[in-house]
């Protein structure tokens, strides 16, 4: 069976700026949160590899754009590094070497026809701000984020057009102050939601100032929301589904699409004590200064049920008092992550915003399959033989474009990653990208076997899948 891609469709591949560069030419004092988390806790870094040299995109970054071009991509996504983009945040001075280096990716990729697509911080939360004023606990973080993105938006808005605020906002502070599991392994519910609040607001007013100046473009914000299932239909489970949906996605989905917070979240946290500073100006901020579009990042579904056992009143609050986690029997698994797999979660997420977030325009942002000890399917050749890659992405991708079918305002679908690159504590443990990346001193690339497939699905505009069990 064929599925069409419509022609405007984006097929495109990410990564970011922290999981690449590495740190030739970095400055003193110019660490990011994950600098700082990687030096102090190396051990928890698989064979303790981690941002220090990364793939070393600061010095072979024309390397992958020679490979985009070769495989016809169109759209790249990546971040700026706010650790490194800045040498004084206070006083605004732009460290001059490393805003040429983005210059000179920016004029590489569009030299080679591809899109650039920026997202100002991919967890690149400049270490000095952390601990100075506690991150984005403060107020003063949210002005400098904002004199920060001003400066990006000076010099480089005539070479991009889609700009992101954030990428998985909710991230950092659910690993480190909600769920503690993180260094520095502080837990503080209040501080998780502070942390929230302020990164929405930091997002309306940079989507304030990028309209104020009448730049051409369009910006929106990269998020993560889960697709939630409950175990079964009870009015329990059901519930336990809508809580896990509030606190985890709608607290980013409903102020930045609509411009406000749910009133059930306002009733909770009046109920479980969860307190976080907000003014009114800051609330008619957010209501009038709503995104363009949004980045979905889409991996994995979550399945929850009502929980089995009395929450302890003497722990702190969590929103997992509200749930319980539920692993279906009989799920189909990706063992080297540990991660579900579900490809029809890209139908029902595209159906979630359709019909809640007013068919807002919205595109894949991330949707990738990480593959432990992928050296064991090179053929004599070298090339890494990933039919089960290809196979990933067709599934999801054949589920996303009926939903495109059935009206969702879905613009394209952005692979993770182009390549290979470091994630969090994983390092290079799990393989995601098109190209090989081989962890010696020249950092040396290959092309993998899905790199030509989806060269291919760029070019033809024509999926093929094994039967239509997958769009019923």
């Amino acid at each position: 069976m064929q599925l069409t891609i419509p022609k405007d469709f984006i097929l495109g591949a990410a990564s970011s700026a922290w999981q690449t560069e590495g740190w030739k030419g970095k400055k003193e004092g110019q660490d990011s949160y994950l600098d700082s988390w990687y030096k102090n806790e190396k051990f928890v870094w698989h064979n303790g590899y981690g941002p220090a040299v990364a793939t070393n995109f600061m010095e072979q970054y024309q390397d992958d754009v020679d490979m985009m071009q070769k495989i016809h991509l169109t759209h790249y996504r990546t971040s700026i590094n706010w650790s490194r983009f800045m040498i004084d945040y206070e006083k605004g001075v732009v460290d001059e070497d490393y805003a040429q280096h983005i210059d000179d990716v920016l004029d590489a990729l569009i030299a080679a026809g591809v899109e650039p697509m920026l997202c100002l911080e991919h967890y690149e939360l400049p270490t000095f701000l952390l601990e100075k004023y506690d991150g984005w606990s403060s107020r003063k973080v949210v002005d400098f984020y904002v004199q920060y993105a001003a400066e990006v938006f000076k010099r480089y808005h005539h070479k991009v057009k889609y700009w992101f605020t954030f990428n998985e906002p909710i991230v950092i502070q659910t690993r480190c102050y909600l769920d503690a599991i993180r260094w520095p392994h502080e837990q503080n519910t209040n501080k998780w939601m502070q942390w929230n609040y302020h990164k929405v607001l930091a997002t309306a007013k940079v989507v304030e100032l990028f309209k104020s100046k009448g730049y051409e473009g369009q910006i929106g914000c990269v998020l993560n929301p889960e697709m939630v299932y409950a175990r079964s239909s009870s009015p329990e489970d059901q519930k336990a589904a809508e809580m896990y949906d509030l606190f985890f996605n709608r607290i980013y989905l409903d102020p930045l699409v609509h411009g406000s917070y749910p009133e059930v979240f306002w009733k909770v946290c009046k109920e479980e004590g969860l307190e976080f500073t907000y003014f009114q100006e800051d609330l008619d901020c957010i209501a009038q200064n709503t995104v363009d579009f949004l980045g979905i990042n889409q991996y994995y579904p979550k399945r929850v049920r009502a929980p089995r056992y009395q929450w302890n009143n003497q722990a702190p609050f969590h929103p997992e008092k509200f749930y319980e986690t539920f692993d279906l029997p009989g799920r189909q698994m990706n063992n080297s992550r540990g991660w579900e797999i579900y490809p029809k979660l890209l139908f029902d997420m595209a159906m979630y915003i359709k019909e809640r977030y007013n068919n807002i325009p919205w595109l894949i942002t991330e949707n990738g399959m990480g593959r432990e000890n992928e050296e064991q399917f090179m053929d004599a050749s070298g090339v890494v033989q990933d039919d089960y890659r290809i196979d990933f992405i067709g599934k999801h991708l054949s589920w996303l474009l009926r939903a495109v079918e059935q009206g969702a305002n879905c613009k394209g679908y952005m692979l993770w990653a182009f390549t290979d690159c470091v994630s969090p504590m994983n390092a290079f443990k799990n393989r995601y990208g098109l190209v090989r990346i081989e962890l010696n001193q020249e950092r040396t690339r290959t092309l993998k076997k899905s790199a030509a497939w989806y060269q291919q699905l760029i070019d033809q505009r024509i999926l093929e899948i094994e039967d239509d069990e997958a769009v019923k």
